[in-house]
């Protein structure tokens, strides 16, 4: 008797969990994120001392998201944030002089996954592919900056980057821990490359190619 009561109600559990990842599901996700730049910098233009190139360094925040499921397998991922403030540091023959500034990246993303095993299984790895756009913001100059770059107090150096579009690739799983309830990690790579622009006149072409680590909890509606 007591097994049969223990066969059906792994059978009601797993009818359960069949719901949590099907078409037409919706899950809703907050948990938080940490963005990395791999940063390659070309040189400062002139007049600068040869060799003047950057670094970003990385930047964590809260994040969330929405994700819509097409067909038991195939789902669609909007990713939602504040923006990420990072800091702009010296490199190359700069190396060692600190932060040049601050700036805040907003990454809009919209991700096509295809999930491996079926609306039944407890964990499924993802694959996905998509685009993102970049918004830069708020950039902050610092006194650094300015002295490197002729920049006075009454006239200090100021800086932006070139917001743009870059393809994004995704690996990641998830877990079902309820028919409602679920966690995910995920790894994002953005092949992304920008334009910083000083009030000097001068430039630096940056290629920054973020990797973004993402671990949420997510609940079904």
């Amino acid at each position: 008797m007591n097994t049969k009561l223990l066969v059906a109600a792994s059978l009601l559990g797993a009818a359960g969990l069949a719901q949590a990842q099907q078409a037409g599901s919706v899950i809703i996700s907050l948990g938080g994120a940490q963005i990395t730049p791999h940063v390659d910098s070309a040189d400062l233009t002139a007049p600068s001392l040869v060799g003047t190139k950057i670094d970003v360094r990385k930047a964590s925040q809260v994040t969330g998201g929405i994700t819509y499921f097409l067909s038991d397998a195939i789902s669609i991922e909007i990713p939602l944030a504040p923006p990420f403030k990072h800091e702009v540091v010296g490199a190359g023959a700069i190396q060692g002089v600190g932060v040049l500034g601050t700036v805040k990246a907003l990454p809009a993303t919209a991700i096509a996954q295809y999930r491996f095993g079926t609306s039944q299984s407890l964990v499924r790895p993802f694959v996905g592919a998509g685009v993102t756009y970049a918004h830069f913001s708020h950039s902050r100059a610092t006194g650094t900056l300015s002295g490197i770059t002729g920049g006075t107090p009454a006239k200090p150096t100021t800086l932006s980057m070139k917001s743009g579009f870059g393809p994004t690739l995704q690996i990641g799983a998830s877990a079902n821990l309820t028919d409602r309830i679920s966690v995910e990690a995920g790894i994002t790579k953005t092949y992304l490359r920008t334009t910083g622009s000083l009030s000097t006149g001068q430039t630096i072409e940056t290629t920054l190619d973020p990797t973004s680590l993402k671990v949420c909890i997510g609940y079904r509606f």
